[in-house]
C-alpha cells in the first residue's frame, strides 16, 4: 500500500467496500407513510402510554457504527499484513539477489543482510534456488545456491572500502539470466549514485526485460561522508556529504595516529543541501598531529578522512638578502613569498635588521621543515655545514635568484651554475621574454597547467650536462631551466632561476606560482634526525600498504589484493587500492575513500518499471485478527444500543434475572487467562528447540557477559557452517530452572565471579541432564587472572564460584584432557584447546586405567558416552564472538597469529565429541579389532 507498510494477501476483496453505499441506503429503508383516516373514538386512545416505541429512522451514528464494522470485516476478508515480507511472490523461479557492497552501503549493512536473509527463508520455504550478485566483483561466478548455502555465502559478504561501479557487473548479470531464463530478482540498493548511475539502471532495464524486478530502498539513514579536509591558517576543515536531505546535523572527531581523541567539530545541513563544512579551530600543532577525521555513529570507510604530512601546515622559514625589502616592502621578495605560502604554510620570517645568516640559524635552531631563501648570496662555512647535515636529515631549502646570487660563487644549488653575461654565463636579458614550456612530467608540477601569461625577461643560466635534463622541473621555450631540484638525502633542494619579487619576471603574480610552491611544500616534513631501520629510502618510487581501511572505517591489516602505489598518489581508492596507510610508519602516505573533488548524490531509480520495497526494522503482523475482534466488538454494542433504545435489557432484567445471571456467569470465565496460553509458550520453545540441532547457553542476567557469549555461540555455529556438515540452527539462551535442556547437545555456561548460586532446582535440572548423556562446558574465562603457582589456577573469583555450584552436583572425578582424548581428534588433530586466553586447562571425566598397560597411556574412551563436564578458564566464547560485520568482538591474549582460528577448531572439536564421541573412540580401538577378526 502506498506510502504505508501494508499489504494484502487478497486485494480483490476490497472491491466490497463499494457496496458500503448501498449497504447505507438499505439500512436508512423507511415503509411507507400510513393513510390518515378520521375517526373521532380514535381520541379516546390518545389518554394510553405506549410500552415500547419504535423509532420511526434508523439514528444516523448508530447507521454509521454498523457500517464500520462490515468495512472491518471486508479488510480482515483481505488479508492485511503490517511490514509484509519484502520481495515475497508466489513464483517458483529461482531468486538473484543483487547486493549494492560499495562504502555507501557499509552504514545500513545490518538492514541489507536482514532483507536478504528474509528473502532467502522465504524462497527457501518455497524450495527456490537462490543467487546472491554482490556488485563489486564483476568477475565472480554466479550460481544458484540452496538456500542453507546461499545464507552462509551472505555471512561471508562485507562491504568494500571503495566506491563500486556497477556498470562493471552488468556483463555477469546478462550471461546469468541468459543461462537461467526466468528469474525473480532483488536489488537491495543503497540510494547512491557512485558514477555512471544513469547508464547502469538503462542497462539493468535492458537485461531484465519483463521479469519480476524488485528495488530495495528507503527506510534507513542516508549514506555521509568526509572529503576535501584543509589545514588553513587559523583552522582545519572538512566537507561532509550527505546522499539526501534527512539528516540535519552530526559530530566530526579528530584522532591521532593511536586513536587519541584530538578534538570534535559540530555540523549541520541547511535544508536541501548535501553538502557542509566542520571546523576544528584548534592550535595549529594540535592539528598537525590529526590523522583521522570521522564521522560519530557513521560506520563506513567513506566517513572516515585520512591525513598524513600534505595536511600538516608546516612553519616555512622566509629569508631575503636584499635591501629593498626593507625600504619597498610592497615590492620585496618576501611580500609575494609571503602572500603565496600563507594559505598553506605559517610563514616566519628573520627578525628586521638582522643579518639573512642569523635568521638561516635561527630557523635551523627551531628545526622548521622548509626554508626558503630569497636572492641570498654566499654562506658562512659553518652555516652551511649545518644546513647540508639539516637537509640530509629531511630538511627542504628552496632558494630564489636575483643579483647576489647570480655573482655569487655558491655550490649549495642543484646544478651549476654560469657567471657573467650570457656567452659565459650568468645574468641575462633578453629582447624577447621568453614563456614557460611544459612542466617535467615525472617531476613535482606533473599535471599543473601551463599559465600562457607568464613571462621571462631575466635569470641565471646552468652549466649544459648530462644530469640537467633529470634535474630540470620547469623550463622555458627556448629549453634553459626555470626551475631545478635534486634530492639529498632524505631532503631537497629546490632553485628557482628568477627572483622571488617582479624584477625578473611576472611568475610571483600569477596562481601557478601559488601552486609550485604547496607542491613543495607537500614534500616537506618535520626535520628530525633519520630514523633507524627505515621502511624505504625517499627515492623509492612506490610505497607499499602498511594498513588498510575495511568497509566499515576498521583499521586492519592489507588484503591479498592491495597493491604498492606511487608515492605521489593523489587519486581516490580502489580494488587495488584500499584507503589506509602506505608507506612507512613514520612517514606513511594516506589513501581515502573519495577524493576532494567527488560528491555523492542519490540514485534515481524511478525510471526502473520495477516493484518498490524498504528495508524495515519490525516483524511481519497479521491484522485480521485485530479487525475482526473490533468488527465483533462493534456489533456488540449495536446490539446493547438496539437493545437498549427497545427497552429489551430493563424487560430482560425484570422477567430473566435468573436465567440472564446464569449467561453472565458463562461469559465470565471467557475472559480469564487460560492456562493454556502457558503451555503454548512451552510448545514454542520445544519446537524452535528441536526444528535443528542448536546449541545452548546459560542466561546469566549480566546484560555484557550474555550479549559476548551469545555472539560467541552465533559466531561457532557460523564456523562450523562453514567447515562441517552440521548446519546448526541459531544458539539458544536458557534458563535452567525453567527451560527444559534434554533438547540441546551442548551447554555453556559462563561462570560469572560472585554470582548467587543457582537454585536447588535448576541443580537438579543440569545433573538429571548431564546423567542422561548431555555435556555441560563450564568456562570461569579467567585464565589470566590466576596467580603464578601450582595451584593458582583453582584460586581466582571465577573457579571459586564454579565450586559452589559444582558442590551440589554429583559430578565424576576430572583430569586434564589426555593427549590420546578422543577430544583431540573428533575433527580437528589438537594438542590444546585454547580462547581468549591460552593459559588455562581443559578438564574432563577422568578415564579409566588398565593397570596392564603403563599408566602413561590412556585409551581414547572408556565407555559409549562422552564426558558429562567439561571446565576451561580460557574464555572460548570470547574468542568466537564476533561483530555483525564480521570482525571479532575482543582481543586475544597474548594474541598468537593463529590463535583465533585454533579457538574455533577447539569449539569444533567440542561440538563433535557431544554428538559423535563414541564413534571416533572406536576408530583408536580399530587396530585391535582387525587383529581379532583376523584371529
Amino acid at each position: 500500500m502506498a506510502g504505508l507498510p501494508l499489504s494484502f494477501a487478497e486485494p480483490m476483496l476490497l472491491f466490497g467496500l463499494l457496496s458500503l453505499p448501498v449497504l447505507w441506503w438499505l439500512l436508512r429503508v423507511m415503509p411507507p407513510r400510513p393513510r390518515r383516516i378520521e375517526f373521532p373514538p380514535t381520541r379516546l386512545l390518545f389518554d394510553i402510554a405506549p410500552k415500547e416505541e419504535t423509532p420511526s429512522r434508523t439514528p444516523w451514528w448508530l447507521t454509521a457504527l454498523r457500517l464500520a464494522a462490515a468495512a472491518l470485516i471486508i479488510l480482515a476478508a483481505a488479508g492485511p499484513i503490517w511490514n509484509p515480507p519484502a520481495g515475497a511472490t508466489a513464483s517458483r523461479a529461482p531468486l538473484a539477489i543483487v547486493i549494492d557492497d560499495g562504502w555507501s552501503a557499509a552504514s545500513s549493512w545490518d538492514a541489507r543482510v536482514k532483507a536478504a536473509d528474509e528473502l532467502i527463508s522465504n524462497a527457501n520455504n518455497d524450495r527456490r534456488g537462490v543467487a546472491l550478485i554482490p556488485l563489486s566483483e564483476p568477475t565472480r561466478d554466479i550460481a544458484i545456491m540452496p538456500g542453507g548455502t546461499a545464507r552462509v555465502a551472505l555471512r561471508q559478504l562485507a562491504p568494500k572500502p571503495y566506491a563500486i561501479d556497477r556498470v562493471e557487473t552488468l556483463g555477469a548479470i546478462d550471461r546469468f539470466l541468459k543461462a537461467t531464463g526466468d528469474c525473480d530478482i532483488a536489488w537491495l540498493s543503497d540510494g547512491v549514485d557512485s558514477g555512471h548511475g544513469a547508464d547502469f539502471l538503462k542497462g539493468l532495464s535492458k537485461i531484465v526485460g519483463d521479469r519480476t524486478l524488485t528495488v530495495f530502498e528507503g527506510g534507513t539513514p542516508p549514506a555521509m561522508a568526509l572529503t576535501a579536509a584543509e589545514n588553513a591558517a587559523a583552522k582545519m576543515t572538512v566537507k561532509v556529504l550527505r546522499a539526501n536531505g534527512d539528516v540535519g546535523s552530526g559530530t566530526v572527531r579528530g584522532l591521532d595516529q593511536k586513536g587519541s581523541p584530538i578534538g570534535e567539530a559540530h555540523f549541520a545541513f541547511a535544508p536541501g543541501e548535501r553538502e557542509t563544512e566542520a571546523s576544528f579551530d584548534l592550535p595549529v600543532e594540535l592539528r598537525n598531529d590529526i590523522a583521522r577525521l570521522e564521522i560519530s555513529g557513521e560506520r563506513s570507510a567513506g566517513a572516515v578522512q585520512l591525513l598524513d604530512k600534505r595536511w600538516r601546515r608546516r612553519a616555512v622559514g622566509v629569508v631575503s638578502g636584499s635591501s629593498s625589502d626593507t625600504a619597498q616592502p610592497l615590492l620585496a621578495s618576501i611580500f609575494y613569498l609571503t602572500r603565496a605560502l600563507a594559505p598553506f604554510a605559517d610563514v616566519r620570517q628573520g627578525d628586521r635588521g638582522g643579518a639573512p645568516q642569523q635568521a638561516v640559524a635561527q630557523f635551523l635552531d627551531q628545526k622548521l621543515p622548509m626554508i626558503v631563501l630569497a636572492d641570498v648570496g654566499t654562506l658562512s662555512p659553518e652555516l652551511r655545514e649545518r644546513i647540508d647535515a639539516w637537509i640530509e636529515h629531511g630538511g627542504v631549502l628552496v632558494r630564489f635568484a636575483g643579483p647576489r646570487l647570480a655573482q655569487a660563487d655558491d655550490d649549495l644549488v642543484p646544478v651549476k651554475l654560469r657567471r657573467g653575461g650570457r656567452s659565459l654565463g650568468g645574468s641575462l636579458t633578453w629582447e624577447k621574454p621568453q614563456h614557460l614550456a611544459a612542466f617535467a612530467p615525472d617531476g613535482p608540477f606533473a599535471g599543473l597547467a601551463v599559465p600562457r601569461d607568464v613571462t621571462v625577461n631575466r635569470q641565471v643560466l646552468a652549466e649544459p650536462d648530462a644530469v640537467l635534463p633529470t634535474k630540470s622541473w620547469a623550463s622555458l621555450e627556448d629549453g634553459t631551466p626555470l626551475v631545478t631540484g635534486e634530492r639529498r638525502g632524505k631532503g631537497l633542494l629546490v632553485l628557482f632561476h628568477v627572483s622571488a619579487d617582479m624584477r625578473w619576471s611576472d611568475l610571483p603574480m600569477s596562481g601557478s606560482f601559488v601552486e609550485m610552491l604547496r607542491r613543495i611544500v607537500d614534500t616537506s616534513g618535520y626535520a628530525s634526525g633519520p630514523a633507524p631501520g627505515a621502511a624505504s629510502e625517499a627515492k623509492a618510487e612506490t610505497v607499499a600498504p602498511l594498513r588498510t581501511l575495511d568497509g566499515f572505517g576498521v583499521f586492519g591489516p592489507p588484503p591479498s589484493t592491495a597493491k604498492p602505489l606511487a608515492a605521489d598518489f593523489r587519486d581516490r581508492a580502489t580494488l587495488d587500492h584500499p584507503p589506509g596507510f602506505y608507506g612507512p610508519a613514520d612517514g606513511p602516505l594516506a589513501v581515502n575513500t573519495l577524493a576532494a573533488s567527488d560528491r555523492i548524490t542519490p540514485l534515481d531509480t524511478s525510471g526502473l518499471h520495477a516493484r518498490r520495497a524498504n528495508y524495515t526494522n519490525s516483524e511481519p503482523r497479521d491484522l485480521r485478527g485485530i479487525l475482526l475482534s473490533s468488527s465483533l466488538a462493534l456489533f456488540l454494542i449495536d446490539a446493547l444500543i438496539v437493545a437498549l433504545l427497545g427497552g429489551g435489557i430493563a424487560g430482560l432484567l425484570r422477567r430473566r434475572v435468573a436465567p440472564a445471571a446464569l449467561l453472565l456467569a458463562m461469559l465470565l470465565p471467557m475472559g480469564l487467562p487460560s492456562p493454556i496460553r502457558a503451555e503454548s509458550a512451552a510448545d514454542e520453545f520445544a519446537i524452535k528447540a528441536t526444528a535443528q540441532t542448536r546449541l545452548a547457553y546459560v542466561i546469566t542476567g549480566n546484560a555484557d557477559v550474555d550479549s559476548i557469549v551469545k555472539a560467541g555461540m552465533s559466531g561457532l555455529t557460523l564456523f562450523l557452517a562453514q567447515r562441517t556438515a552440521l548446519e546448526a540452527g541459531d544458539p539458544v539462551g536458557i534458563d535452567p530452572a525453567h527451560d527444559e535442556l534434554a533438547f540441546f547437545p551442548l551447554i555453556y555456561w559462563p561462570v560469572v565471579p560472585g554470582a548467587p548460586k543457582p537454585p536447588q532446582a535448576a541443580i537438579d535440572k543440569i545433573d538429571a541432564y548431564m546423567k542422561q548423556g548431555g555435556t555441560v562446558l563450564f568456562d570461569t574465562r579467567d585464565a589470566i587472572e590466576a596467580p603464578p603457582g601450582d595451584n593458582g589456577a583453582s584460586q581466582t573469583p571465577g573457579m571459586r564460584t564454579l565450586r559452589e555450584i559444582l558442590s551440589s552436583l554429583d559430578v565424576p572425578e576430572l583430569e586434564p584432557v589426555p593427549r590420546e582424548h578422543v577430544l583431540t581428534k573428533t575433527f580437528y588433530l589438537l594438542r590444546d584447546f585454547p580462547g581468549r586466553f591460552d593459559s588455562g586447562q581443559t578438564w574432563v571425566e577422568a578415564l579409566p586405567r588398565n593397570e596392564d598397560e603403563d599408566t602413561a597411556s590412556h585409551p581414547a574412551r572408556g565407555g559409549d558416552g562422552v564426558s558429562p563436564i567439561i571446565i576451561t578458564s580460557n574464555d572460548l566464547a570470547g574468542a568466537w564472538a564476533i561483530r555483525p560485520d564480521g570482525q571479532p568482538m575482543l582481543p586475544l591474549s597474548p594474541g598468537e597469529p593463529r590463535q583465533r582460528e585454533f579457538a574455533f577448531r577447539a569449539g569444533v572439536n567440542i561440538v563433535m565429541y557431544t554428538l559423535t564421541g563414541n564413534y571416533k573412540a572406536d576408530q583408536v580401538h580399530a587396530p585391535a579389532l582387525i587383529e581379532r577378526l583376523g584371529q
